[in-house]
C-alpha cells in the first residue's frame, strides 16, 4: 500500500513539474521572435514599445495558445488511438482524419474562394467525415473484431480521401492554386489569429475534457473486446465517446494548422517512458509533453531562420530523431 502510494506521489510530483515547465516555456516564448533582431525580444522593449506590444498580443499570443493546444491535442489522440487499438503506432490520421482535413482544404481552396475561414469549416467538415465515414463502413464489415474493422475501415477512408486529394491537385492551377494547397500541407500557424483560437477552443477544450475524464477508463478498454466487457465496460459506446472526442478536436485543430505529422505518434511514446501505461496519468502526462513539443516546435519554426519553416516539416524532423532514440531504447516491443 506505502509503496503504491509512494509511485502515485511520484507520479503527481512529474505532472507538476511539467506543468510548471509549460508555464515558463510559453512565458518564454512571448520574448521569443525576430523583432527587433533575430531570437529574442527584451523585456524593457515589449514594456515601452506600443508595436512590440501589439506585435505580442495580436500574433505571438494566439500562436503560442493555438501550438500548445495541437500538441497536447494530437498527443493525446495519439495515446486514446494507441491504447484502443493497442498499438504503439498508431497516429491520429489513423481514421481518414488527417486526410479528410486535407481532401476539405483542397475543396475549398478550388471551389469556394480560398477564404480562411472558409478553407478552416471545409476542412472541420471533411475530417469528421472522414471519422463518421470509418465507423459507418466499420459497420458494414461482416468479419473480425471492432477493432479490427475499425482498422480496415480507417484504411480504405483515408486512401479514399488521399486519391481525392492526388485527382483535386491535378485539377489545380499550378500558378496559385496548387502551390497554396501544398503549402497548407506542410502545415504552420503562421497566420493563427485570436478568431481562429476561439474557433478551435470549445471544440478542442471539450474534447480534451472528455478524454481526461475517461481516462481511468481506457485501462479497461485497452484490454480488449471480451476482457473489458467482462468487468462491465460498454465498450462499443465509451470507445466511440472517447474517440470522437479525441478525432473531433483533432479534426478543428487540423483545418487550423494543416498537416502536423509525428506529434501524436511520438509523444505518446515519451509519455509512456516517463508514467508507464497506465491512462490515470499517461494521458495527462501526453497533454503536458505534447503542450511542450508544440510549444517549442512552433518557436524553432519561427526564429531559425529568416523565412519561416513550415511546422509539419520541423515536427516529422523532430519526431522522426526521437523515434529511433525511443526504439533503441524502449521496453515497448512494437508488433
Amino acid at each position: 500500500m506505502n509503496s503504491t502510494r509512494s509511485l502515485w506521489a511520484r507520479q503527481y510530483q512529474r505532472i507538476l513539474v511539467l506543468s510548471i515547465l509549460l508555464l515558463i516555456i510559453i512565458a518564454l516564448s512571448i520574448f521569443i521572435g525576430r523583432y527587433p533582431k533575430p531570437f529574442w525580444m527584451p523585456i524593457q522593449l515589449l514594456l515601452e514599445d506600443s508595436m512590440a506590444q501589439r506585435l505580442v498580443w495580436l500574433l505571438r499570443m494566439p500562436r503560442i495558445l493555438t501550438a500548445a493546444l495541437l500538441g497536447a491535442t494530437l498527443a493525446v489522440c495519439g495515446t486514446v488511438l494507441q491504447m484502443i487499438f493497442r498499438n504503439p503506432i498508431v497516429e491520429p490520421g489513423f481514421l481518414g482524419v488527417s486526410q479528410g482535413a486535407a481532401f476539405g482544404a483542397a475543396v475549398a481552396i478550388l471551389w469556394l474562394g480560398g477564404g480562411r475561414l472558409t478553407i478552416e469549416l471545409s476542412a472541420s467538415l471533411f475530417a469528421l467525415l472522414g471519422l463518421a465515414g470509418s465507423f459507418i463502413l466499420a459497420r458494414t464489415i461482416k468479419f473480425g473484431g471492432w477493432v479490427l474493422r475499425l482498422i480496415l475501415s480507417g484504411i480504405v477512408v483515408s486512401a479514399l480521401f488521399s486519391s481525392g486529394l492526388g485527382v483535386l491537385k491535378y485539377l489545380a492551377d499550378p500558378l496559385t492554386q496548387l502551390q497554396e494547397i501544398t503549402f497548407w500541407l506542410l502545415g504552420g500557424l503562421w497566420s493563427v489569429t485570436w478568431q481562429d483560437l476561439m474557433y478551435v477552443a470549445p471544440v478542442v477544450v471539450v474534447g480534451l475534457l472528455i478524454v481526461y475524464l475517461m481516462r481511468w477508463r481506457l485501462n479497461v478498454l485497452a484490454l480488449g473486446q471480451d476482457t473489458a466487457f467482462s468487468l462491465g465496460a460498454e465498450t462499443t459506446r465509451e470507445r466511440l465517446i472517447v474517440l470522437i472526442a479525441a478525432v473531433s478536436a483533432t479534426a478543428v485543430l487540423t483545418a487550423v494548422s494543416g498537416i502536423v505529422g509525428w506529434v501524436g505518434l511520438i509523444v505518446p511514446q515519451i509519455a509512456r517512458q516517463v508514467f508507464g501505461p497506465n491512462g490515470q496519468f499517461s494521458v495527462p502526462g501526453s497533454m503536458l509533453i505534447g503542450a511542450i513539443f508544440g510549444v517549442v516546435s512552433d518557436n524553432l519554426a519561427r526564429t531559425l531562420l529568416a523565412g519561416e519553416i513550415p511546422l509539419g516539416i520541423l515536427t516529422s524532423f523532430m519526431g522522426a530523431m526521437l523515434f529511433v532514440v525511443i526504439i533503441n531504447r524502449s521496453r515497448i516491443k512494437l508488433r
